[in-house]
């Protein structure tokens, strides 16, 4: 199988038109001919169609309710057990998790205001913004899912063709080094789709501070350690001691830190700044 891409597919705009699944898969914006989402529970969905195959779907245009897979007979197609979160469910959950954008495909066949005539339109990027299980209209528990159309800023195109949402290439492979374990505290956070952590710029990104967007200049913190990373709640020396709190920095020997990006995080958002400017004077 060719690697997955998250974001638009070389060929097809917003707005691109087809006759058919067989046509849709051809193209590569939708490669299951029958399966609504496309993904897998390890690298997360790249694509998924509004079809009509579930009873529970809600479609508000640039937001939709979507509903997960499983639980049907295949048969009558009615709703007649609960929907687990594994395989696409799970894999739409790791978009969540790690703000992968998710190719959206309405069908005919979908009560809403939003599809098209006949066959399949392609709608553009989403964000999965949320996720969560509530009793389905047939009684049974179902997996919701609610993709929000992203805004082109809101894109950032990487050096190896993905489109990610949120978040680099590399800040998902810095926390995947670190399976997903904060440098600071040590600590994996566990959902139920799988851990949780978050990548911080030590040097900022955003002008006057420009810093460069590499693992050299990144940290995996769980959320605590990165709000308090981020309002000098606590720094790191150049030798990876923690100032502000007991400990060393933890930090793999692949993972090449920038110590200049180090300074500049120490002298532009020091501990205690009436201290600085004391030495400074």
């Amino acid at each position: 199988m060719s690697e997955r891409i998250f974001g638009h597919i070389p060929g097809y705009p917003v707005g691109s038109r087809f006759a058919s699944r067989a046509e849709l898969s051809k193209s590569g914006v939708h490669r299951p001919r029958v399966a609504g989402i496309s993904g897998s529970g390890r690298e997360g969905a790249d694509s998924v169609v509004l079809a009509g195959g579930y009873e529970d779907g809600e479609d508000f245009g640039d937001v939709i309710f979507y509903t997960g897979h499983g639980g049907r007979d295949p048969d009558t197609k009615r709703q007649i057990g609960h929907q687990p979160l594994s395989r696409g469910n799970l894999a739409l959950a790791q978009n969540r998790l790690h703000s992968l954008p998710v190719r959206l495909i309405r069908g005919a066949g979908f009560r809403s205001a939003y599809v098209p005539d006949v066959g399949y339109r392609y709608y553009g990027l989403y964000a999965v913004g949320d996720y969560w299980r509530e009793v389905g209209r047939a009684g049974f528990f179902i997996w919701r899912f609610r993709p929000v159309r992203i805004e082109v800023d809101k894109l950032i195109e990487s050096s190896d063709g993905y489109i990610i949402a949120c978040e680099t290439v590399h800040a998902r492979q810095l926390k995947q080094l670190y399976h997903f374990r904060c440098q600071i505290c040590g600590v994996r956070l566990e959902g139920s789709a799988g851990p949780y952590s978050e990548a911080v710029h030590i040097r900022p990104l955003e002008a006057p501070h420009n810093g460069p967007d590499s693992p050299e200049n990144m940290l995996c913190l769980c959320p605590n350690c990165r709000v308090l990373f981020d309002i000098g709640g606590v720094t790191i020396a150049d030798d990876f001691q923690l100032i502000g709190r007991e400990g060393q920095l933890r930090v793999d020997f692949r993972h090449r830190l920038n110590r200049e990006c180090l300074r500049y995080r120490r002298q532009h958002y020091p501990l205690d700044p009436e201290e600085e400017s004391r030495r400074s004077g």
